[in-house]
């Protein structure tokens, strides 16, 4: 008992160290409403950690967004995915705030943004950085307006807090952002898994999950297990906060073995670079495979992650025989909720006399070396450390489709992957790209590089790879409007645009001969247009539209229309 008080109270020293170590009343809320949470600091993406907080914006695009403090634009950056619209603030405080998917910046860095696109003729403007002296700002004032571009999910705010040297992100909430939260995380699911060859759950090797009990407001019991050898655990949970019923990520995750400490990460701050080591925390096989997330609570080797603390043997336990045990998992949010689940632990004598079967194929991995492999038209090349580990890889090409094991394994680095079209016309080439087929009715566009007659692309995912034929040209649709009609009120051109192949790769819009900048949201695929950009000379004016596809298939609009420009 003693030893349990103890360890409690260095976790609440180490975590009001944390909270001491950041100023709380230097930045002011980048909204003036009520914050509300859509997705917390370190919750689990897809291949990353979420670098800040998701701020609902009320369902709504166009909301103020404010200065968290004094300081200057260093940075602004408009992408068609990621961030979309960003802006990028230093303070002298030696932090950096960044806020994402905006629908529209301040008037005068508007201005400055759109006359880059109107010079470089795209709406993607690549990063821009800028000296002090160029766009200072004040506390509080405005910087731009709440949006939904970029690779968004619907209206809300993305900020975050870095350390300006460093680059690293921090948890926003360290810094006194205001948060309703009085729920404890919910567990879902337990798994256990049994380490090595020698290891025994319940005499089985396998990895299975447990059944587990909810007996009071986060509290949570699983059934007796008995177990030899090295094991480990995994977890699936997830919080919320109040007025909101987004499932969001944890703050914190220990595991006590006999009331000791074995393992410990939070999410108080990590650099962008170890983000990608969440494959390795997650239990990556399942997700792929079920699209749950379980947390490990033992770490591989492999794991470079920053967030943990102070681990016992990586997490893993090693259970003797006729001892007892009882593990206990605890999952806290930022606000200290918590919930936990009990698992009592029986060793006992290992009496399997099963041989695990040897995984082997023609293809081995060794991970340290560059390893490369060919089946009929087909190329792998793998660079050294692409794994993580030596691995038996499943390689075969059947009915045109080359099954590169399955994607269940995750990669350090991208491989090539290279088809040879020497048996295809040209003409057949200029059509031909590579996608990936692992959902047959969905292939999915791979970069595909042709040189002669080899066709290749990078990627870091494993799977179905097949060479497709795309010989469709793009739909392009005017919206609201038609030929000759007269659009004086009209503040906005709309056009719908898609692809079913190979999927849009870029387009052209002008009117009158000279290029405009068209915003294209790729959500609801709707190129638009905003009259306000450009001063129209006349009232008779053309719009043309060029829109191509990844292999060249290319589409034209052309319409007249009439509108006086108002001053």
């Amino acid at each position: 008992m003693k030893k349990i008080l103890v360890a409690s109270f260095l976790i609440l020293h180490l975590f009001s160290f944390s909270q001491e170590k950041y100023p709380k009343d230097y930045f002011i809320p980048p909204l003036n409403i009520p914050i509300v949470l859509s997705g917390s600091f370190g919750e689990l993406r897809s291949n990353h950690f979420h670098a800040g907080l998701d701020i609902k914006t009320q369902g709504k695009e166009g909301l103020n967004v404010f200065a968290a403090a004094e300081g200057y634009v260093s940075r602004i950056k408009v992408q068609q995915y990621g961030y979309g619209k960003a802006i990028y603030i230093t303070h002298p405080n030696g932090y950096t705030t960044v806020y994402g998917h905006l629908s529209k910046f301040a008037k005068d860095i508007d201005k400055y943004v759109k006359s880059i696109q109107y010079k470089k003729e795209n709406y993607a403007t690549g990063n821009l950085y800028f000296k002090k002296s160029k766009f200072p700002v004040k506390k509080g004032q405005i910087i731009g307006f709440s949006g939904d571009t970029g690779g968004s999910g619907g209206p809300h705010l993305h900020y975050e807090i870095r350390n300006t040297a460093t680059e690293n992100v921090i948890n926003p909430l360290f810094f006194g952002l205001k948060v309703d939260d009085t729920k404890v995380p919910t567990i879902q699911a337990l798994k256990i898994y049994a380490l090595n060859s020698n290891s025994r759950v319940n005499q089985q090797t396998k990895n299975f999950q447990l059944q587990i009990k909810n007996i009071g407001i986060g509290k949570y019991i699983a059934d007796k297990v008995t177990a030899n050898g090295l094991i480990g655990f995994g977890i699936s949970v997830f919080d919320r906060f109040n007025k909101a019923p987004n499932k969001n990520g944890i703050y914190s995750l220990e595991m006590l073995v006999n009331g000791k400490r074995f393992y410990y990460h939070n999410v108080e701050t990590f650099s962008f670079s170890e983000s990608k080591f969440l494959n390795l925390h997650i239990d990556y096989k399942h997700y792929k495979k079920y699209k749950r997330k379980y947390q490990k609570t033992h770490k591989v080797t492999a794991n470079k992650l920053s967030t943990y603390k102070d681990l016992i043997n990586n997490g893993k336990i090693n259970i003797k025989q006729n001892l007892n045990y009882t593990v206990e998992i605890i999952a806290k949010d930022f606000k200290g909720n918590t919930s936990s689940v009990t698992i009592p632990i029986t060793g006992v004598k290992n009496n399997s006399i099963y041989t695990e079967q040897k995984d082997t194929t023609a293809y081995k991995i060794i991970a340290k070396k560059f390893n490369k492999f060919k089946q009929e038209n087909v190329t792998i090349a793998f660079p050294k450390n692409t794994f993580y580990k030596n691995v038996y890889l499943d390689f075969e090409i059947k009915n045109g489709v080359a099954k590169i094991h399955s994607p269940i394994i995750p990669l350090d680095k991208s491989y090539t992957l290279t088809f040879n079209v020497s048996k295809y016309s040209e003409a057949e080439k200029q059509q031909l790209y590579i996608a990936n087929v692992d959902y047959a009715k969905y292939p999915r566009y791979r970069n595909t590089r042709k040189k002669d007659n080899t066709f290749y692309t990078t990627t870091k995912t494993l799977g179905k790879y097949s060479l497709l034929t795309d010989n469709q040209k793009p739909k392009i649709k005017l919206l609201y409007i038609k030929n000759n009609q007269w659009i004086s009120n009209f503040k906005t051109l709309k056009v719908k645009i898609s692809d079913i192949g190979s999927g849009i790769k870029n387009y052209r819009a002008t009117i009158d001969g000279k290029w405009i900048l068209m915003q294209y949201n790729h959500k609801k695929r709707i190129l638009t247009y905003n009259f306000s950009d450009k001063k129209l000379v006349g009232s008779k004016h053309i719009f043309k539209l060029v829109v191509s596809d990844n292999v060249g298939n290319t589409n034209k609009l052309s319409t007249t229309f009439f509108k006086k420009h108002i001053n």
